[in-house]
């Protein structure tokens, strides 16, 4: 029970240091490969995949960096000739997870304003963005090496007060991302149920419903059971709020005048975002300290270094998945507004007539057009070869989906990867003192009451948000139109 409990709840994988020249070739190389296997994808997701990894690789680094395990590794491949020193002090620790991720945060925040307005791959600028892939991770790693020239001092305050803050609103931001999600998902399958009258969406909206709150109610049965014993009063009193919170919300979201104001809202959203702060409520009394006897999971007998490495996979990837969705998403942050984006899948819809013939015979029929124009003189000869352009980049074959607009904001895209750095450096750091190590090779992420009480929060608010999101149409009528 412990192992299976302990398995969705911990923070990144692991990969070891190379040396700098050494550690270039092979990053460049690298996602020159995972690009290629993206391949398939149109470029736009290509580009995400990357980035997420890239993301991923640098969050796997800085927890290897917090003991020196990856250190002393890296001077056994020299036979110990080589020892490792940052101004006469061991190169790991607080600092050092502070420098690495300040580095790929820079790269993200120069990456920003230098995409600042591109709006299509036709802006020279857009092959910083989805291209240049070898001299971004040499420029990637250089900041990596440069950050260890900084003082420390300068990394203390950084940590303390800039990451944290960043740290803060990369939660916040996901947590809107998660109402967006609950709504979205209930009003996707509700249109598809209205306008088809499909029995399947019907009862995947109605199965994964109660599946959803089954499962919010399974979780909080197994921490009453495992988590809230005798003296563990601040246990308790998360599961018992959540519980009570969870049903006060489902109350909400069938009651007549939150109907009323927006039919559409239901147990559908309520089950998402209850399944989500039961989950996180669980992960946060189980990654507590257990100074008061209240977390079962670390006293369980079994692999304990294969548990913390497994709980750290789990937990990177999960940070580099939401990160890319929610760089992506910026219509749930209102950002839709005044830019041109190209929505996946929606090119060459609009006229229907065209749209029924085979490919090849709608591009003949557009070039004879353009012939036609250009023999009139309405059109310059150069119209010609960029028609040839456009055919050769049709999105459809997956080689550029974004010359009639990007499918993301780019500059909005590296300013939530900047946040993503921010929120693992502070995940990692935060009393990292008080962190109990039962392993000494792997350090465990976010076992201390900081983390606890970050989720515990996080879910509250989550039920704000999306109790806002009901009650706002009821009591703002004027704002929304529904």
């Amino acid at each position: 029970m412990g192992a299976l409990l302990s398995l969705p709840l911990l923070a990144l994988p692991s990969v070891g240091t190379l040396v700098t020249f050494g550690a270039s070739c092979c990053g460049a190389a690298t996602c020159s490969a995972v690009c290629s296997a993206c391949g398939k994808f149109q470029s736009s997701m290509a580009t995400r995949i990357a980035y997420a990894f890239i993301l991923l690789i640098n969050s796997i680094f800085s927890w290897l960096m917090l003991t020196p395990w990856a250190l002393s590794k890296l001077e056994h491949l020299t036979l110990d000739y080589m020892k490792i020193k940052c101004l006469g002090e061991a190169c790991t620790g607080y600092v050092a997870v502070q420098r690495i991720n300040f580095a790929l945060g820079i790269f993200h925040f120069i990456m920003a304003l230098l995409l600042l307005g591109v709006k299509s791959s036709k802006d020279s600028r857009a092959g910083l963005q989805n291209g240049y892939w070898g001299p971004k991770i040499i420029v990637w790693l250089g900041f990596i090496v440069l950050t260890f020239l900084i003082p420390e001092s300068f990394f203390q305050v950084w940590g303390r007060y800039f990451a944290f803050i960043g740290a803060m609103l990369f939660v916040l931001l996901g947590l809107i991302l998660l109402v967006d999600l609950a709504h979205t998902y209930a009003e996707f399958c509700l249109e598809k149920i209205e306008n088809y009258d499909s029995k399947a969406w019907r009862v995947l909206l109605i199965g994964s419903t109660l599946g959803m709150y089954t499962a919010s109610f399974a979780m909080t049965i197994l921490m009453y059971i495992f988590f809230a014993g005798h003296n563990c009063s601040m246990n308790q009193a998360a599961i018992t709020v959540n519980l009570i919170v969870l049903l006060i919300i489902s109350f909400l979201s069938v009651h007549p005048a939150v109907q009323e104001s927006n039919p559409k809202a239901g147990l559908a959203q309520s089950a998402m975002v209850a399944v989500y702060c039961t989950y996180l409520t669980m992960s946060a009394v189980s990654m507590e300290p257990d100074d008061k006897l209240c977390n079962p999971l670390i006293r369980a007998n079994g692999a304990r270094t294969a548990s913390i490495v497994l709980g750290a996979i789990v937990t990177m990837l999960t940070i580099a998945y939401t990160t890319t969705r929610a760089a992506t998403q910026g219509f749930a942050l209102g950002t839709s507004g005044g830019h041109a984006y190209a929505k996946l899948g929606e090119e060459e819809v609009e006229h229907g007539m065209i749209d029924q013939q085979p490919m090849s015979a709608r591009r003949e029929m557009r070039a004879e057009a353009l012939r036609a124009a250009v023999e009139a003189g309405s059109l310059p000869a150069s119209a010609l070869n960029d028609d040839d352009d456009d055919d050769s980049d049709d999105g459809r074959n997956g080689k550029d989906d974004e010359k009639g607009g990007t499918q993301y904001n780019y500059s909005l895209f590296h300013v939530i990867f900047l946040l993503a750095t921010c929120w693992v450096a502070t995940l990692l750091t935060q009393q990292i003192n008080d962190i109990e190590m039962t392993d000494p090779n792997f350090a465990p992420v976010g076992r201390s009451y900081w983390a606890s009480w970050v989720k515990i929060v996080s879910a509250w608010l989550c039920y704000v948000i999306y109790g806002w999101s009901l009650i706002a149409p009821v009591v703002l009528p004027d704002r929304f139109g529904h």
